[in-house]
Order: structure tokens, then sequence, then C-alpha cells
């Protein structure tokens, strides 16, 4: 017999764990059960129990009604071959878990693990920052039965509103503060800066130099009293008005007045909802190289050059080490007719081995999604989550490369459900035990919306040789053409893109169960519980199929 496969991707917040069952091509297979040790924590201040079970939120009979606890795995097993551990918190960065998995069988009533197809694996959780590279992630969600068991389910007060801002930032607003502590001197470009909870505090107390080029074009200057109120003392603001939008955010570490030491940059805006709401990642670089050239970008837009200026001598940069990785830098935009950042991109996703995943805000380069589309047609396993789909067919005077990477994505995720869109969980159609979810965070007055606004794309993550897209870039015409930006390349970092394939398989699962949620509410799947047979493994185990190619693609080591 068979044992279960087991390969961990592991974020400093979660644990995606990848599983496969050789011999699982039988009709009584119901899924896995799965316990850690140690198990979880009750709260946060209280202790571990030696062991547990991972919790499923669907059973046999549905979800668990509101208020009751969610099933523990090994009477209603996880039936998916990856599964995420959640329930990672901030002691635990560094520490080391163990995972034992069984396949289960037979009956719903009296499921039967198989003990001799059981298999363990440790996982050690990394750091926030390790190897001079710091990477973190944001929760983002609100339609979550973890929101919902951590405030409740009614309209938030301020003061549950505060906490859940924190909740929902996972660390993300530590970042910043923790950047500026301690540092000399601080260069920037920044597009919005207006968060009053956690960086404009840090940049009020912060008393050494700082210098920042803000965007305040026409049409969209809303840094204007930030900036005024904090103009102070050793504290300087340089307008950048001549583009469409100085859509860049990051901060340079300074030694002294014309030496950086390191990098903070990634597609978060530094605002509340930037840092809580809306899905988004940043990365410390702790690297004089890298941080020399985005410190040599900063001085060129401080002067507020024309876009003919800026896209002069536009180019890729050379590679890179810092740490464990390989990173050079794209700062668009280019000069009218090239793309030869995107084209990286495209080029990248054409080639790839194995696997692409993409998580993006608005995805409009028609190159850019025929490769990841193409790679689907491939077979390779194509995994995509972006904010918003339109339902609408662009009539004959909208042919503009939005209206139709919209319209494409949308059919390809109803026909083969592998790109799912930022959708909504209605108040009053909301699964059992979940939150709903509105446009803003319910309690906020309409103050902080929620949506994804990742720019990321991932190459053959499960693979010894990734390639990692990110930065402050859309894949856009604006991006390339109108926008400061920056766009990262970074390469053989293994750790890095295990983060990234976790930290997209949380929110592009999440996202798939409400699409799922929806269709049942609207009579188009019959049920909304597990399977009673095999009938969950669908096509994976049907050889060349792109579900039989992900099973065993991710699990293998």
């Amino acid at each position: 017999m068979k044992r279960t496969a087991i390969r961990a991707y592991c974020s400093p917040t979660l644990v995606l764990l990848a599983l496969d069952w050789a011999d699982g091509d039988r009709d009584d297979f119901l899924g896995f059960a799965i316990e850690r040790t140690p198990g979880m924590r009750p709260s946060l201040n209280e202790p571990q129990a030696p062991k547990g079970w991972l919790p499923n939120r669907v059973g046999f009979e549905g979800p668990p009604a509101d208020g009751q606890a969610d099933f523990p795995s090994n009477t209603n097993p996880i039936q998916k071959f990856q599964w995420w551990d959640a329930r990672i918190d901030d002691p635990d960065r560094g520490a080391t878990f163990t995972y034992k998995v069984w396949p289960v069988v037979g009956d719903p009533d009296s499921p039967t693990l198989v003990d001799g197809a059981a298999s363990s694996i440790q996982v050690r959780i990394p750091k926030t920052t390790e190897n001079d590279i710091g990477t973190y992630f944001n929760r983002a969600v609100v339609s979550s039965q973890a929101f919902a068991k951590e405030f409740g389910s009614e309209e938030l007060d301020e003061a549950t509103l505060e906490r859940a801002l924190k909740w929902l930032a996972n660390g993300l607003e530590t970042v910043i503060p923790e950047f500026l502590e301690g540092a000399r001197g601080v260069d920037g470009a920044i597009y919005h800066l207006t968060d009053r909870h956690w960086v404009v505090p840090a940049i009020e107390s912060f008393d050494a130099p700082l210098s920042i080029v803000y965007n305040s074009t026409s049409r969209d200057d809303g840094n204007a009293d930030v900036v005024d109120e904090l103009s102070k003392g050793r504290r300087t603001f340089a307008p950048r008005t001549r583009a469409n939008i100085m859509h860049n955010k990051f901060l340079v570490r300074m030694k002294d007045r014309n030496t950086g030491t390191a990098v903070l940059t990634g597609s978060a805006n530094f605002t509340t909802e930037g840092l809580s709401t809306q899905a988004n990642v940043l990365h410390t670089f702790a690297s004089p190289n890298l941080a020399k050239l985005f410190l040599e970008r900063k001085e060129l837009l401080e002067d507020d050059p024309t876009i003919t200026q800026t896209a002069r001598d536009a180019g890729w940069s050379k590679r890179i080490r810092v740490g464990d990785a390989k990173v050079r830098v794209f700062f668009p935009p280019e000069p009218k007719g090239d793309r030869e950042s995107l084209d990286v991109v495209v080029d990248a996703v054409r080639n790839a081995k194995s696997s692409v995943l993409f998580c993006l805000f608005s995805p409009t380069d028609a190159d850019l999604r025929e490769a990841c589309f193409d790679a689907g047609d491939e077979g390779k396993m194509m995994f995509g989550l972006v904010n918003t789909i339109s339902d609408e067919e662009p009539d004959d005077e909208r042919t503009d490369t939005a209206s139709r990477a919209k319209v494409e994505i949308y059919h390809r995720s109803r026909d083969n459900r592998d790109v799912f869109a930022h959708d909504l969980f209605p108040r009053d159609s909301r699964p059992e035990g979940f939150w709903w979810e509105t446009r803003t965070l319910p309690g906020s007055a309409g103050r902080f919306p929620v949506f994804i606004h990742h720019k990321f794309v991932v190459i053959d993550a499960e693979t010894k040789s990734p390639t990692i897209f990110t930065g402050s870039a859309n894949m856009s015409g604006n991006a390339l053409y109108r926008n400061d930006e920056n766009l990262l390349e970074i390469t053989e970092c293994p750790r890095l893109a295990a983060i990234y394939l976790a930290e997209f398989m949380r929110l592009y699962e999440h996202y798939r169960a409400r699409a799922t949620w929806n269709r049942y509410m609207r009579g188009r799947v019959r049920t909304y519980t597990l399977s009673r047979d095999a009938r969950w493994t669908g096509k994976a185990y049907k050889k060349g199929t792109p579900e039989w190619r992900a099973r065993v693609a991710m699990a293998k080591r």
C-alpha cells in the first residue's frame, strides 16, 4: 500500500499542505485526516494543546451552525489535495510542527483512517525576515469564518473596528514603522500616504532626515493634507505632477546622506485600507546595491521630469544577489511602443515548466493574459485570481484591452474554474458561520474598501527554479507607458516562491469557495456538503488532466 505523499509550503502566517495518495483511485476514498503536533491555542494567551485535528468547515451534513465548532478532519475529512493551516500565531514563527496525514475511506457514518498509508512531515515556520529579505502578506478577507469568530457577525463598533483592521493587516501594519525605527535617514516615493493608524504616527516620531516624492497629479491629489502636516523640520516632500500617476510605493533606509542600505517595496499603498482590507504584500531587502537603484529613481522623480524623460533609459537592472535570491528591477514607464518589462514576464510564462499562478488587481495586457491561458491549455497548472470580472460582453465599439481581458477571464473561469474574481457574500445569503462581505469593511462607513490589490505572477512555484514578478506595476498599458512604477523579478529562491504559493492558495481557495456558494444559492450546484464517496476527487486521477497534474506535482518532493 502506498503511503500518503505530503509537501509543505510555508509562510510566516500559514502552512499550505499538498497531499496525494497514489492508491486513492477507489470509490470509497473520503479524503484526508490531518493531525498537528503541537495543536492549536484556544486563544493567543493560552497554551497550545499537545496535538489536535485540523478542522473542516464543511461536514457531511453541511457547514456547522452559527456558534458551533468546526468539524475535526478525522470524522469529516479534508476533500482537497491542498489544504492550509492558518492557525499560526506570532509566537509560532521559527517553531517546528509535525503534521500526520491519513487517507480516510469507507462509510461517512463511520469513516476509517488507513493506518498503513499514514505519513508525517516536520515543518518549520519561517520568520518574517530571513536571509536579508522580509516578506509580509495581509489577510484582507472579512467574509470568513475566522473573521466571524474573532469579531462576531454584526456591524462593527469603533473599538472592534480598530481591532479588526489590525487583525486584517496581519503584521503588515508593523513593517513601515519598523523600517523607519533606528534609520539615520529615509528616502522614498509614495503614491498614497494617508494611513493615520500606523504610518503617519511613525513618520511624525521619526527624528532623522526624511525625503519623499509623493503623487500630486491633478486627477489624484489625496496626499495634500497629510503632506502639509508632515512637512516640518527635516521632513521634506516633493510633488510628482507630470505623470498619469506616481504609483511607486518604496522607501530606502539611508546610512548617510548619499548611501542606502535597504529597500522596502511592494503592492501596498501607505493607507489604512492598503495595509489591512486590500490584499497586498510588502518586502524589505537588506541590500545596498538594490537600495542604490531605488535611491537613483527617487532622485530622478523628485525633479518632476516629463514621462519622456523618465522613459528614456528604461531597462532591466543587473541581477543583484540578496540573501538566498537574485533580484533585478525595472522602473516603468517605457518609451511608447516598447514593452521590455512585460515581455520578460510573458516570456517567462510561456517558458513555464509546470505551473503559472497570477494574482492581479487589473490584468489588462492581452499578451500576458493569453500566455497564462495557453499554459492552462497545455496542461500546466494555471491558477488565477483577479479583482473584478465583468459579466458584460464588450460591444463593437469597445475593443480595448481592458474590456477583452475581463470578458476572456470570465469565460475561462466559467468553463474551467481556474480563475476567480473578488465576488461577494451578500448579507442575506452567506453560508452559516461566515461573515458577509460588502465592498467596504462593515462598520467603517465606507472608509475601508475590500478588494484584491496584488500585482504578482509566479512561475514554477513548486519547483527548484521558480520566478516571481512583483512590485507596484499592474500588468496594464498605464503601467507600461504613463505611470511611475517598479517591477521586480526574483529568481533562485524556492523559499520565497513557497511563501507566495501558500498565501496565494489561501486567497484563491477562499474565493473559490465563495464562487461555489454563490452558484449553490442560484441553484447551479446541488449541495454544499462533503461528498459521501470519491466523487470529490473529480479528474484528479485521470492522467493528463490539469487536476491530475496538480495533485502529483504539488505533493512531489
